[in-house]
């Protein structure tokens, strides 16, 4: 039995028959998308990835534009050798993986996905004729097609991890991100040794600092935003190591910083830890920024700074999110779920401590509106506010900071 021809024309039946497959894949169930997902994150070489958020997002879209551009593909031109498209958005995650230390091995997603995406190709196929020599017709096409489209494509950003490492192998922010991972990881590197490859002593004060830019957001505005915060701050010298897709790692010899400069760069969020000093709390202040980065993420609040000292409570009570979760719903009862201006006022009458007439005046309304509103609350929790206070207080902060 003959071999049909990978390059060669295709009948039309099978031309047909792949567009409909085609329409069947940009329809997929959200079950399919979610296996393409977890493929391209179990694909080896992803471990410093998946733990990055912003980065893993990039690499999914791009999973997810490359499915869509070879579904495109093969519309217009059913089982032709689909041309490579590397994005802008490709070519800045990849000088990514290279600043991170990564190389070619962290593209086995793509196999890994590739995978995925044939196993269920396949079941559509299957769904499309019952014909034989059909369906082995259209299994030949289509197999070629995604395997020479994924080679293609590996192969290509391969060549650009390559010449982005060759690019970064004299580049002094490699040397740097080494020598700030072993400080970080308390290794026994000397200090002058450190100083010298970061530009950054590391006596005195230290405040750490995580920036975190939304999705779309230019490296340059995050570069802007440090540096006017840098400058509100009556910095003369900072560390900077990019640490992700959209994130900055940020030192300022100071013990104080003001955020407040952020709010010139709507895309950009900010966290900061507490200040410290010497290598100990160059170590702390991070760890500090990266805990009130993470809850500054999955905050359901329009907030774009977290302070340490704001989530520390949050941070320890938080831990086990399904207990926090648990305590929330039995100690706020129908509040947790009341109107935002009923949560606010009570959480700004705790914070000015419940004190109406502060609560109004930080509020700009009446206070009777506060009294109002506060009544609100009584009737909604299990038990009223001014006999379980500290509980409530908690709960509303836990509330705030949820996913």
């Amino acid at each position: 039995m003959d071999v049909f021809p990978s390059d060669g024309p295709i009948s039309p039946t099978v031309a047909e028959l792949i567009r409909s497959g085609v329409r069947a894949v940009l329809d997929a169930p959200q079950e399919w998308i979610d296996a393409l997902d977890a493929a391209v994150t179990s694909g080896a070489g992803m471990e410093g990835i998946v733990d990055d958020e912003g980065l893993l997002d990039v690499a999914l879209r791009i999973s997810a534009g490359n499915l869509a551009h070879w579904a495109a593909a093969n519309m217009t031109d059913p089982g032709a050798r689909v041309p490579v498209a590397i994005t802008d958005e490709a070519r800045a995650y990849i000088r990514d993986l290279a600043r991170r230390g990564l190389d070619s091995r962290s593209l086995d997603s793509f196999r890994t996905a590739q995978n995925v995406a044939w196993r269920q190709w396949m079941e559509i196929c299957f769904g499309l004729t019952d014909d034989p020599m059909t369906l082995r017709e259209l299994l030949e096409v289509t197999s070629t097609s995604i395997a020479n489209f994924i080679d293609d494509t590996v192969r290509a950003l391969a060549e650009l991890i390559d010449v982005a490492r060759a690019e970064l192998g004299a580049d002094t922010h490699a040397q740097r991100r080494a020598a700030v991972a072993l400080v970080l990881e308390g290794a026994p590197i000397a200090t002058a040794r450190a100083e010298t490859q970061l530009r950054y002593r590391l006596d005195g004060p230290h405040t750490a600092m995580v920036l975190i830019g939304d999705p779309g957001t230019r490296p340059e505005e995050l570069e802007a935003a440090c540096e006017a915060i840098m400058d509100a701050s009556g910095a003369t010298r900072r560390l900077v190591v990019v640490s992700g897709a959209s994130e900055l790692w940020v030192w300022l010899p100071r013990n104080e910083v003001c955020t407040d400069a952020v709010a010139a760069y709507p895309g950009v969020r900010v966290a900061t830890g507490s200040a410290g000093s010497g290598r100990e709390g160059f170590r702390t202040s991070h760890f500090q920024a990266l805990t009130a980065a993470r809850l500054l993420r999955r905050s359901r609040s329009p907030r774009r700074v977290a302070r340490y000292e704001q989530v520390r409570l949050v941070a320890l009570l938080g831990e086990d999110q399904a207990a926090a979760a648990e305590f929330v719903a039995s100690t706020l009862g129908e509040l947790k779920d009341a109107d935002e201006q009923i949560l606010e006022c009570v959480r700004t009458w705790f914070a000015a401590g419940c004190r109406v007439s502060e609560t109004a005046a930080v509020l700009y309304t009446h206070r009777n509106t506060v009294l109002r509103r506060l009544a609100r609350a009584d009737t909604l929790l299990p038990i009223p506010v001014r006999e379980n206070a500290v509980h409530v207080a908690v709960a509303l902060e836990l509330l705030d900071w949820a996913a």
